[in-house]
Formats: structure tokens, sequence, C-alpha cells
């Protein structure tokens, strides 16, 4: 393998092989390819990924990230949407037995083929914008989580993934991830970082599973969701008119017996979400 794979791609380089394999970056699949070997040594590092580690990357993009961690000796798993960019990567990487490459959406492979049931793994990735909040959701659904991730996102995105209650950016994600990883840093990072260069930043984010992560069920995820589409509104007048709902949040809105109908949405202590997640289950 070229040694300028091994998170060491320049700006000029990058030009350089995409004009080489005729690929014209694709803005929709959030095509930015990181350019600073600095980022790419530092989302290898916060993940701690040791060699023997299996490791799930997203958007491999030209393997910058793929070829760090492989020399770090992990066993990698990845996904990669663009066909041009999936033949490209096989043949950069041909020789490396650790690198298991599948063609298809993450969204439907969100782990990348990793093997069903597998405890113990990491995952290191460069989230486009579009799929990274139901990407992570789908994460958050698999029987066993990820010990570390360390996410590169958009800014925005970020926002809501590290979002506190009582803040305009909380959100569903922002509570169903808080209640299974502690974020243990986050940096931002510049659009300079990247090629071609993004109209805005992003962040660096990396997450700890919990001791005991908390996990919610699909109803309960559902139910959060369709009461964070009226966040401006009370949750009282909220539960009033969700419909065919009405029922469930009815009954969950009873048993929060301190809980103001007044509340909006992201003042709602995390105790009342985990009710609600009670309920649905039963």
């Amino acid at each position: 393998m070229d040694a300028d794979f091994i998170g060491q791609l320049t700006p000029s380089k990058t030009a350089e092989i995409l004009q080489k394999i005729g690929h014209v970056p694709n803005k929709n699949l959030g095509q930015n390819f990181l350019v600073d070997a600095n980022i790419v040594r530092k989302s290898v590092n916060l993940a701690k990924v040791e060699e023997g580690d299996l490791v799930v990357e997203v958007g491999p993009g030209l393997g910058t990230l793929t070829g760090a961690l492989l020399e770090r000796g992990a066993k990698v798993f990845a996904v990669e949407l663009d066909r041009g960019l999936y033949a490209h990567l096989l043949e950069v990487f041909k020789d490396r037995q650790n690198l298991n490459l599948i063609n298809a959406n993450a969204l439907r492979f969100p782990l990348a083929g990793l093997p069903p049931d597998t405890e113990r793994y990491k995952i290191v990735a460069n989230l486009p914008y579009a799929i990274s909040t139901a990407w992570l959701d789908n994460v958050l659904s698999e029987k066993f989580l990820p010990e570390r991730m360390s996410l590169m996102l958009q800014k925005e995105a970020a926002d809501r993934f590290c979002a506190a209650a009582k803040t305009g950016e909380y959100s569903p994600i922002s509570i169903f991830l808080s209640c299974a990883y502690a974020v243990e840093s986050r940096h931002k990072v510049s659009g300079q970082c990247f090629y071609p260069k993004p109209a805005i930043d992003s962040a660096l984010v990396s997450l700890a599973r919990l001791k005991d992560p908390y996990i919610f069920c699909a109803a309960a995820k559902n139910l959060i969701r369709k009461i964070f589409i009226k966040r401006r509104k009370q949750i009282g007048s909220i539960v009033k008119s969700s419909g065919a709902d009405a029922e469930i949040l009815g009954a969950w809105l009873a048993r929060c017996d301190s809980l103001d109908p007044k509340s909006r949405p992201e003042t709602i202590d995390m105790r009342y979400w985990k009710l609600l997640d009670e309920i649905a289950k039963q």
C-alpha cells in the first residue's frame, strides 16, 4: 500500500488521485475527504484503537482513515456507498487481509457487515450530514453497542448529538445518545482539513459507552420523535392532540406526577422519558 494513504493525503495529492480515477466529489453524499494527518491521527486515538481491535468505518472515501486503522493493527469493517470509490479502495488495499469492505448503504448496514453478535468493537467514522442522525439511531438499536465511537460530524449534527436539556439543539437523538454514551471530548475541525473544503466547520466527537447503557425501544423512540415535532407547544397540549397516540401518552402523562403540563419537550427530565419507554414496552 502506498504510504501516502496512511492518513497523509494532502489536498494536492487528493486532487491528483481523484483526477486519476475520474471521480468528481458528490456533495449530496458528503464527499469531503480528510487531508489533515493530525485529524486522522486524532480520530484513531480518540477511539483508543489498539492492535487486534475490530473497528467499523463508515464512508472510507479514499482510505485515509482506513490506512491509519490498518497500520494500528485493527481489523476494519468498512461500508462505502460510492461504486467508484469502492473499486478504488479494493485496489489500494488489495494486499490487506484485515479489511472487510462492502459496497452498500450505511443506513442498511450501519455496522458495515460486522459479524452478528460481535460484542466488542469500536467505530471510527467521517459521517455525511444527511445520514448522521439516522445512522446513529440505527447503531443505538443494535444488540451490542460499540465500546467507543470517534465521529466526524458537521457542526449542526454535533450540536444535536451533544446537546443538553433546556437548549434549542436538544432533540430525540440527544436523549437516546446521552442514555448510552458519555461525550468525552469535542473538537472543532476547520473546513481547511477537507478536500474539497466544505462551507461549514465540522466537529470530532469522542463517545464512551456508559457502564449501564439505557436503550429505548422502537415504540418509545417513535413517540418521542412525534412529541419533538411539536417542540414549541406545551406537553399537555401535545398529548391532547396526539390522535392515535393519545391513549398511551395520556397514561404516561398521568403517571408523571410532578411534571407540569405546561412544560415544553426540551425541558422534560430524563426520568419521564424513561417512564414513557417502560410504558411503551408493556
